[in-house]
This record gives structure tokens, sequence and C-alpha cells, in this order.
């Protein structure tokens, strides 16, 4: 509630001085002219974080399903801590590895900085599995065996019952997990600000530079003065309700489904 409190007073009436169409919708973030327009930032958000669980929740679901009905008790004992331990990597290391090892790649095969959409995609992509697979496999444990057991009798291939119906039974709780990845993935900041480019303009392609709203807040945050600085946490406002607008939308997905 205090947060809240903090976000909306102290950044509405900047959205208001600003005006909230120019605001929200304006393509020139130039503070020093007094132009703070957050819209390629939001697309910019919205694209990367789109990617990235375009490319990173199938394979942790995937992931999930080997190893709540398919690992061996020996590779479980080695696979789960290494899954585990991926979740606790701070984002910073992230960064600099995909500095080092994502950037030079993107360089030698498509040629320019390297620093794009797209590398941080793969990055984020990589950040948000531990989450994906370790709630998507607590959700697949939580089925009753008799459903697996039950569709291996009626003929069922193992594969297919894990599939169409084991999975089935634990959406849910496998979409709360992609849910949690696209909470991470919006949020993230440290590691995108290294290697998005960081150009507040509107994406051209996955290869252009770009510009996330945590990025923008992160990046000049410690020099901001007035305007500039409640524009800034008029961003992270932005930022919170884009995060609850996925929420909803994706619980109510969730309430068709179930």
């Amino acid at each position: 509630l205090m947060l809240c409190i903090f976000l909306f007073a102290n950044g509405c009436p900047a959205m208001g001085e600003i005006g909230v169409d120019k605001f929200l919708f304006g393509s020139s973030w130039k503070p020093t002219q007094g132009e703070f327009g957050i819209f390629p930032m939001i697309i910019g958000s919205i694209y990367v974080t789109a990617l990235a669980v375009l490319m990173g929740a199938p394979i942790g679901i995937f992931c999930a399903i080997f190893m709540a009905r398919f690992c061996s008790a020996g590779a479980y004992k080695i696979i789960k801590p290494a899954v585990n331990l991926l979740a606790g990597i701070p984002s910073i290391v992230y960064g600099f590895f995909a500095l080092t090892v994502i950037v030079p790649m993107m360089q030698s095969i498509f040629g320019g900085s390297g620093k794009s959409l797209l590398t941080a995609a793969i990055i984020l992509a990589i950040m948000i599995l531990p989450t994906i697979i370790n709630v998507s496999v607590s959700a697949l444990k939580a089925v009753d065996p008799a459903y697996f057991a039950g569709s291996l009798a009626l003929g069922a291939t193992p594969e297919r019952s894990a599939f169409k119906v084991e999975l089935k039974a634990a959406s849910s709780g496998v979409l709360a997990g992609v849910i949690l990845g696209v909470a991470r993935a919006v949020g993230e900041a440290m590691a995108v600000s290294m290697i998005a480019g960081n150009q507040p303009v509107m994406p051209e392609g996955l290869l252009s530079g770009v510009r996330t709203l945590t990025t923008n807040i992160i990046l000049e945050m410690g020099y901001a003065e007035g305007l500039h600085k409640e524009a800034l946490i008029a961003t992270a406002v932005v930022l919170f309700v884009l995060v609850m607008i996925i929420n909803l939308a994706f619980a109510a997905v969730k309430k068709r489904t179930v």
C-alpha cells in the first residue's frame, strides 16, 4: 500500500503536467528539451518480454515435463540443483555473460554492435527458465498419478499421456509459472541495460537497439531532478500498471481454461 501511495502520489502529478497523451504516446524522450514521451519504451518492453517468453516458455515447460515424468532419480538430483542455481545467479552476472558471449556471437552472425532487442530477449529467456521450470514441475508432480496410469491403460503412449493428460491437468499451475516468468522479464533492468542498446526510439526490427521502461529508470534516476525525476517515477507507475494488466489478462485466460 505504501509503495502504491508513493508511486501514484509522485507520478500522477508529473503525468498531468506533461500531459497524459504526450507522456504515454509521445515518441520523443529528451528531458533537457522538456520532451517526455515513453511510448518507444513501452513498445520496447512489450517486444522484449513477448519474445523472451516465446523462446523461454516452451523450453521451460518441456524441461519440466522431462523432470516430472521421464527423468531418472539420479539425473533429477543433478538437474534440480542446477536449475535452482540458475535461479540464484544475480542479474548483473547474466548481463556480463551476455556481454562477453552472446553479444560477440550476434556480432559475428548479424554484424553491427550486437546489442539489440533480440540479444536482450535471449538473455531474458534464459533468466526466466528457472521460474517456469520450478513452478511447472511442482504443478505436474501434484497431478494424481492415476491420470497417467489411466491414460496408459487406455492405450496412450507415455509421451502422449504426459503431454495430453498430465500437462492439461496441471495447466493452471504451469500458466502460473509462465505468469511469474513474464513478471520477471518485464521487471528486469540490469542485464537488459547492458545489452539492449539503450536507444529511446521505436524498434525497427529484432536487431535494432531498444530501451525498456526499467532501463530508462535505472539509467537516468541517478542524476534526474525536478520534472525529469517525477517523469521517471511516472514511468514506474506505467510499469506497475503494465504488470497488473498482464496479470489480469493471464488470470482471465486461466479462468477460461479451468
